[in-house]
């Protein structure tokens, strides 16, 4: 830990706290702080968005989902809850798990090992009893963020193609992984201009004011870059 701490004040250095950058100059400046730091893993680049919601009003939830157009630089493990034809679909788009009432009670005991699920709407009877096991994980299917839908195969294509969900927290903060340090500058830039106009889409009714507050993109272990936030559309 004491070896990570010196190797984060170093390349801390190199980041001003008091100045916004442009995203290009904030995304390059992340990823040349990692590579410098000579980490032996691929790190996360991670975006955060301080929003001007309130989350306690149900007029003002920012949830959604974005396809990345360059991808997460993460295998999700995608768990589906279908039968018969449309089970037989989602396997063959790349589903890790599959399956219905059996499916249920495997995490009914505790099998948390994948990262999206998505449910056709005739399971919705099933995953409907899983509230307490997914909903505090963030996993529970949404027709609205299309992880309830009969069209599985899509469904799976998009989850391992990139697709992300996003969610405003506590404090209307909204955060997600755009990459990962081994991308290109120009593939997370790609990536950040997607979340960030799925953000901006996303503005509930209810919001006044500012909406995007403050911005900041940091790699896994890296220090937070705080980004000019008349930049974010680019040209």
């Amino acid at each position: 830990m004491a070896t990570h701490g010196k190797k984060l004040r170093a390349v801390a250095k190199n980041v001003i706290r008091t100045k916004t950058y442009s995203l290009d100059e904030a995304i390059k400046l992340v990823k040349s702080n990692a590579t410098t730091a000579a980490r032996k893993f691929d790190e996360t680049i991670e975006i955060a968005m301080n929003l001007g919601i309130d989350v306690k009003q149900s007029d003002q939830a920012v949830r959604g989902v974005v396809q990345l157009p360059n991808g997460t630089g993460k295998t999700l493990r995608v768990a589906v809850f279908a039968k018969g034809e449309n089970a037989d679909k989602a396997k063959a788009a790349g589903a890790d798990i599959v399956g219905a009432d059996d499916l249920a009670e495997k995490m009914t005991g505790g099998f948390m090992d994948f990262d999206r699920v998505i449910a056709t709407p005739d399971m919705m009877g099933v995953v409907g009893k899983l509230g307490k096991v997914l909903g505090p994980r963030g996993l529970m299917p949404n027709p609205k963020l299309g992880t309830v839908t009969a069209n599985v195969a899509e469904a799976v294509k998009a989850a391992k193609a990139g697709s992300i969900e996003f969610r405003a927290e506590k404090a209307g903060i909204v955060q997600a992984g755009i990459g990962k340090v081994s991308f290109t500058e120009k593939a997370i830039l790609e990536n950040a201009r997607a979340f960030i106009g799925a953000i901006a889409k996303a503005r509930p009714s209810g919001a006044k004011g500012t909406y995007i507050n403050r911005v900041t993109v940091s790699s896994s272990m890296g220090p937070g870059v705080k980004v000019d936030l008349s930049t974010l559309a680019g040209e």
